[in-house]
């Protein structure tokens, strides 16, 4: 057996994970896929042509560089019923959040919360996609991961138009205080979830860390911050409005990406 280990730059948080996994699913050479988000690695355990895979990652556009291969006599154990109940655990914090930011993000008026919190739903249908497509065909698991990428365009796509209505036709400032304190509260939630998938000890490595390790996670959540703490000092809506539509942006990005491999 092969082992292939392949960089890819563009591959920071579960969405581009389970993207992959789609991907590589339809491969009858590939016997194992193990991640490490943090530094953006990929091994792959194959009978086939390392460069044939190389293809069908380069397809996906995220920036893929085939490192080396060698052969390989390691024997890899999947502990699925480990992996269900961690990701159980995390899919149940990032919904909580959802529920908490998009509750207060209402209540207080910051576009910036909203989209945060349809960020931790976008996480939420990529673990649901992991727990729920578990065993099932490959057309089965793209059926849902189309489902999945449908809901966060409408989302998004609505969220952005209540940006462009707030912008033009509303006057209030959000609640800049309530800004801050709930994307502090997600920032640790995210903190949970790596402990959580720390303490398992897992050597699998699409349990590790594939949530904190989100640049886009940790980016948006000091950026809802800093948005907060703007509209302290300036006292005007403008910088929660900006880092709203950057959020749904992303969301919109990330949902692109799955209807694009699950065609």
């Amino acid at each position: 057996m092969k082992k292939s280990m392949f960089h890819i730059k563009k591959m920071d948080c579960p969405s581009e994970e389970n993207l992959i996994r789609l991907k590589l699913e339809e491969d009858d050479s590939i016997s194992n896929l193990v991640f490490n988000i943090e530094a953006r690695e990929l091994s792959i355990y194959h009978e086939g042509d390392e460069q044939e895979i190389l293809k069908s990652l380069e397809t996906l556009a995220l920036d893929t560089e085939l490192v080396h291969t060698q052969e390989t006599n390691e024997v890899i154990v999947n502990d699925d019923k480990l992996q269900s109940r961690l990701l159980w655990q995390v899919l149940l914090i990032n919904f909580l959040f959802f529920v908490v930011e998009m509750t207060f993000g209402l209540i207080s008026k910051s576009m910036g919360l909203v989209a945060d919190s349809l960020d931790m739903l976008s996480d939420s249908f990529v673990y649901g996609l992991s727990l729920f497509a578990v065993g099932s065909a490959v057309f089965k698991k793209k059926k849902i991961a189309r489902l999945s990428g449908y809901i966060q365009i409408g989302l998004a796509l609505i969220g952005v138009l209540e940006v462009f209505r707030r912008y033009f036709l509303e006057d209030r400032i959000p609640e800049y205080s309530t800004m801050i304190i709930v994307s502090v509260f997600a920032l640790l939630a995210n903190w949970l979830c790596l402990y959580l998938l720390q303490k398992s000890k897992s050597e699998e490595a699409h349990m590790k860390a594939s949530m904190i390790f989100t640049s886009n996670d940790i980016i948006i959540n000091i950026g809802v911050i800093i948005a907060g703490i703007l509209v302290s000092i300036l006292s005007d809506k403008l910088p929660d409005l900006i880092i709203g539509t950057l959020v749904f942006l992303i969301v919109l990005r990330g949902a692109f990406r799955i209807l694009k491999l699950a065609k």
